[in-house]
């Protein structure tokens, strides 16, 4: 399909991968040995509470002002090259002000190269162990659009949201000298919006490479309070591996201020489905049920102001998740 015939689909709300550069994907799955993973209870309370004291919405509101600031992230343009070289010069500037000498040791920040010119990032807190090498990926994406591409996507909350909501998570957890025992991994995935592009090349690259991926989650939107409702945290139940889903359950249960509650999207609609395709243990949380969710994505009012409903408290019981699922699944080297 052309580019064009992409996003008439997509107007006319056809859901799909775009599996052009990732057509080996599924067989790389088949040919995966699947792993039987039970994942426990929450255990690391102390560890998790310590660092969540010190997560704030300041950071996040700064750097969604600048990340919105980019007329289009849409992953073709050229402020969607610039807004994803924005975003790796502020995780290095972060890394630099917040990690210890020795803990910048351990840290390595890449660019993932995609062929359409707005690349993937991963950050990567490697583990100390010697015999696990299990990875933990915490990710959002990074790239927004309208439904005509044209058109201005600030992408405030798709997925800007989660963009940020992870980046203060990551510096939390450094500025606390985290040190865990399998690697965790932070992902920002670009393309997205193009049919999961980004995310399957990356879940291909680890599976052709035989990557042992324990777990990975993606917080996509995670900003919107729908007037009238109540605050709760959405985790996904279709498209996603169920026992992993259960544990998110228990994180919520454990460490946040307000209730899950289970929800459908109805299709494989955000970058945790390549990951699955590609056979590995993927979760998918989310601002709210899924009636409830923002209804100004993929519109320029996708913005911070546009409502009283966008809320970067809400943005931070995310971040307290994703700092969770870090040290619950990555351990913390005694």
């Amino acid at each position: 399909m052309t580019e064009l015939e992409k996003i008439n689909a997509k107007a006319q709300g056809i859901r799909f991968f775009d599996i052009t550069e990732s057509q080996d994907l599924d067989n790389l799955a088949s040919l995966r040995l699947m792993r039987q993973i039970s994942f426990p209870s929450p255990n690391a309370t102390e560890q998790v509470k310590a660092v969540l004291k010190t997560l704030s919405t300041a950071g996040p509101k700064e750097n969604l002002a600048k990340f919105t600031s980019f007329r289009t992230r849409y992953y073709r343009s050229d402020t969607g090259r610039q807004s994803q070289q924005w975003l790796l010069s502020k995780i290095a500037e972060i890394t630099d002000d917040y990690a210890s000498n020795s803990l910048k040791e351990h840290i390595s920040i890449s660019e993932f190269s995609h062929s359409w010119g707005q690349n993937s990032i991963i950050v990567s807190i490697n583990g100390s162990s010697v015999e696990d090498d299990d990875i933990v990926i915490i990710s959002a994406h990074q790239d927004s659009t309208n439904i005509w591409p044209f058109l201005p996507a600030p992408g405030a909350d798709d997925d800007g949201s989660g963009s940020v909501t992870i980046l203060e998570s990551y510096r939390a957890l450094i500025a606390a000298e985290f040190r865990p025992v399998r690697t965790v991994e932070f992902h920002w995935y670009s393309a997205e919006e193009g049919g999961l592009l980004g995310s399957q090349a990356v879940a291909q690259y680890y599976a052709a490479q035989s990557r042992n991926v324990l777990a990975m989650t993606q917080l996509d939107m995670t900003a919107w309070v729908k007037r009238g409702t109540s605050e709760e945290f959405g985790i996904i139940t279709d498209y996603v591996d169920p026992d992993l889903t259960e544990f998110n359950k228990k994180l919520v249960d454990a460490y946040l201020e307000i209730p899950y509650v289970a929800t459908k999207c109805g299709y494989a609609c955000s970058d945790h489905a390549s990951w699955g395709k590609a056979g590995y243990a993927s979760s998918f949380c989310t601002e709210s049920a899924f009636e409830n969710t923002n209804k100004y994505i993929h519109t320029s009012n996708d913005r911070i102001d546009i409502s009283a409903e966008f809320s970067f408290d809400h943005m931070l019981r995310f971040s307290k998740f994703a700092v969770a699922f870090a040290v619950e699944l990555g351990g913390w080297k005694a």
